[in-house]
């Protein structure tokens, strides 16, 4: 799959507890929303859980094993633009394990995070729907193994 060219792309991240709208950066960083879309649009995230939710911090997903080691079975380098950067609450970004090892795991942030620039690409913004990012019971995956979090029904692609 590709982008279309001069095409906006947003997410809608339907929830459990509601709607999350998120643009997407697919000028800045290109390859990195192209998987999100593929993954999406494939019906990756349908029921996954946002497995790893620190409320001063981040909401994690994206992870089918919701342990936060599970992936789409492959993975990809890091895209950095200079203009995007974890400055405020709702910076959309890929969650890895290090260099090169981004896949399918996403997190959005509940606050500037200056400590993951260059850590972590940014894709997108949340736009709609950080009352909701809220309202997520915090879990840790090493912690809670009975509770598997709330849940993401499906991600919705929109283009505008």
């Amino acid at each position: 799959m590709a982008l279309e060219e001069g095409v906006d792309y947003r997410a809608i991240i339907k929830t459990e507890k509601g709607d999350i709208t998120i643009d997407l950066f697919e000028e800045q960083a290109p390859v990195t929303v192209n998987n999100f879309v593929f993954l999406a649009r494939e019906g990756y995230y349908d029921g996954v859980t946002f497995h790893r939710v620190m409320h001063n911090f981040m909401a994690q997903g994206g992870d089918p094993t919701g342990t936060g080691s599970g992936g789409p079975g492959y993975e990809f380098e890091d895209e950095f633009s200079p203009d995007l950067k974890h400055d405020s609450e709702g910076t959309v970004s890929m969650a890895n394990a290090g260099p090169g090892t981004n896949g399918s795991q996403f997190f959005i942030t509940y606050g500037p995070t200056p400590h993951l620039d260059g850590r972590h690409s940014v894709f997108g913004k949340v736009l709609e729907g950080m009352d909701v990012l809220r309202t997520l019971t915090e879990r840790d995956p090493l912690q809670s193994p009975t509770y598997l979090g709330d849940k993401i029904v499906t991600i919705e692609i929109v283009e505008a």
